[in-house]
């Protein structure tokens, strides 16, 4: 027989021992998935003639999996089939094998569910932080994550033809002998290429795509666009590798708007308008584009000062007042926040390296952990909000904790039913002043300064002012 502990929040994110006397931790578990995972939103998920699950079960076992801090995928399991059938007194499956086989089936209907879902919670819960002045801001960035290096991973995730390309075939002709007869690099390990938006002012996750190594993060972006919703006044944030015709036009046509740093790559026009010109608006026209008959792109250019030294943006709000210079900067400086959660997911949450075994399962694992990881921070928000806690002072390893104490004793109960509230609503930042530098002394590679560069700014030709007035014409 178990002895029985309750626990009560102190800092840190633990619980100390209490005389027992509240729920046990099974239920207030269920009461906080409930919250998410209701029945009538899978009203249209279409399942086998066959199963006899229902897909709330399902989604509750596979969230319950991945918050499960066991190493192995199919202990994980077991422990969230017992739980599932403490909370709802049955388990969508019995088996590792049987979960993973209905994931890898319904998850691309019950994703998108979700979604909606969990971005209806964050306008709800989290309504002084959904906007920033007038615009919903996502910031967009691509990472890569590890998957074991099995053969059908390495297939569907590696590099096709790593080491033979023409760089890697021409070595034995350069001249520095030292340097001919380095040893090609070894392939890398098959990894999944995955695109995060991610909301500025909440947080946290608002939606991804998953590809190979070798897939483009502008692609996922422009797939993303064409078959998502985004609420009006959407603004996407991105550094320099979010440039290109295809994508910026993709993002306008939609209706968004975006904010994109550029650097030399990037070749922009002046004096391609009107007679009346201002200082900020230039034209980004790639010759590819003209030559296609297709009009320039009219962008502001904004340059400020930074600790490294100057940077630029671009983005497609014409108005000054719409989007200010200074709403600009501070927008750019939020966009950092997706390389948190990137290392929050991979090194606090524990996926930097998945352990799926199967192309199939890798990735399954890897969106269902991103929905738990996502659902636990809006859990701790929610009651963080309740007392003015703003979320950039919420602390995503103090909630993986508290949900995961309460995973590890869920047959024991607690002090109170309030105990789980309480402390979720704790797992924020330390307060204290820090008086000294978080800065590596020993930074190798650290570079002083940006590798970005100016933009390529040139006054537009006779031939192209030309060009684009008959094109303007046409089009009118």
């Amino acid at each position: 027989m178990v002895k029985a502990r309750s626990n009560a929040r102190v800092s840190g994110g633990t619980w100390k021992r209490q005389p027992a006397g509240g729920p046990p931790r099974s239920e207030v578990l269920r009461r906080a998935l409930s919250w998410v995972v209701r029945e009538d939103i899978f009203a249209s998920v279409r399942r086998h003639g066959n199963t006899t699950w229902l897909p709330q079960e399902l989604v509750a076992m596979a969230v319950l999996w991945v918050w499960s801090s066991s190493h192995k995928l199919t202990e994980a399991c077991e422990e969230a089939r017992q739980l599932s059938q403490e909370c709802a007194g049955s388990a969508a499956v019995s088996s590792y094998q049987g979960m993973t086989k209905a994931l890898v089936r319904y998850t691309s209907q019950l994703m998108p569910i979700l979604w909606m879902r969990l971005h209806a919670l964050m306008e709800h819960v989290g309504q002084p932080h959904w906007r920033i002045g007038c615009w919903l801001p996502l910031a967009v960035d691509g990472s890569r994550v590890t998957t074991p290096r099995t053969k059908s991973n390495e297939r569907a995730f590696a590099a096709a033809h790593y080491g033979r390309g023409k760089k890697a075939r021409s070595r034995r002709k350069w001249k520095n002998k030292r340097r001919r007869t380095k040893p090609l690099g070894q392939p890398v390990k098959p990894q999944v290429w995955l695109t995060l938006l991610w909301h500025m002012g909440l947080k946290m996750p608002w939606g991804w795509r998953c590809g190979a190594s070798t897939a483009s993060e502008r692609g996922h972006l422009i797939d993303m666009l064409a078959t998502e919703a985004f609420p009006e006044k959407t603004l996407f944030c991105g550094d320099a590798g979010f440039v290109g015709y295809e994508l910026w036009t993709a993002i306008a046509a939609r209706g968004h708007s975006f904010l994109i740093r550029v650097g030399s790559n990037i070749r922009l026009l002046k004096n391609l308008g009107e007679v009346r010109r201002r200082r900020d608006i230039v034209y980004f026209w790639p010759r590819a584009a003209a030559r296609r008959g297709e009009l320039p792109l009219v962008l502001r250019l904004l340059e400020f000062q930074t600790a490294r030294g100057p940077m630029y943006l671009v983005t497609n709000v014409l108005g000054e007042r719409e989007l200010t210079i200074s709403q600009a900067a501070r927008l750019y400086r939020l966009r950092w926040g997706v390389e948190l959660q990137f290392r929050s997911f991979k090194q606090t949450f524990g996926r930097g390296k998945l352990r799926g075994r199967t192309p199939e399962v890798a990735l399954v694992e890897l969106e269902w952990s991103l929905v738990g990881l996502w659902m636990i921070q809006l859990l701790a928000v929610k009651e963080q909000l309740r007392f003015d806690r703003p979320p950039e002072q919420s602390s995503v390893a103090l909630a993986l904790a508290v949900i995961r104490t309460a995973i590890r004793w869920w047959r024991e109960p607690l002090a109170s039913s309030r105990s789980l509230i309480v402390a979720l609503r704790n797992a924020v930042k330390d307060s204290y002043q820090r008086h000294t530098s978080k800065r590596s002394r020993y930074r190798p590679g650290y570079k002083d300064i940006p590798s970005t560069g100016k933009p390529n700014l040139v006054l537009a030709t006779q031939n192209e002012q030309r060009t684009y007035s008959t094109l303007k014409k046409s089009a009118a």
